[in-house]
């Protein structure tokens, strides 16, 4: 019974991370597609500038805000996201939601928060019903001087 109830949460988690809202621009790729995104979703866009990289927050109607993390070369270099419900994380991760899915199926029947920690990318998630978290970031393309802790 209790391994029939952990394939049952695995397949839920994976279906949840797969069906949700829509976010915005994917790890990975240039923010030039942020005011789109923005616009296309009906999201609140605020851009904060920090030292070493700038921060582009989108609260979507839904309660759900997602944080792009954009190097001084534009990339988008890591996201987080808090809210009710788990954005689309296949929007989120870009080309690397492949690999994410990959690794969860490689700990089927694990419980506890989804993390994956693998030497090309990082995602770190939990929560519960109205209040999910996250993020996911690519280690090396962390700007110099940037540390993970930075990624809230």
């Amino acid at each position: 019974m209790d391994a029939l109830l952990k394939l049952w949460c695995s397949g839920l988690a994976l279906a949840l991370a797969t069906a949700c809202v829509p976010a915005a621009a994917s790890l990975g790729d240039d923010a030039s597609s942020v005011a789109a995104d923005g616009a296309q979703l009906q999201a609140k866009v605020d851009v904060v500038s920090a030292y070493r990289f700038d921060v582009h927050r989108l609260q979507l109607p839904s309660g759900i805000s997602v944080k792009q993390y954009v190097s001084p070369a534009g990339m988008v270099f890591a996201v987080s996201w808090q809210g009710p419900d788990i954005p689309d994380l296949q929007q989120i991760l870009g080309r690397y939601f492949q690999t994410y899915v990959d690794a969860l199926r490689s700990r089927e029947g694990a419980s506890g928060p989804r993390t994956v920690e693998q030497s090309g990318l990082v995602v770190q998630s939990g929560g519960h019903m109205r209040a999910f978290f996250g993020r996911a970031y690519v280690p090396l393309m962390l700007p110099q001087g940037v540390s993970e802790k930075e990624i809230q």
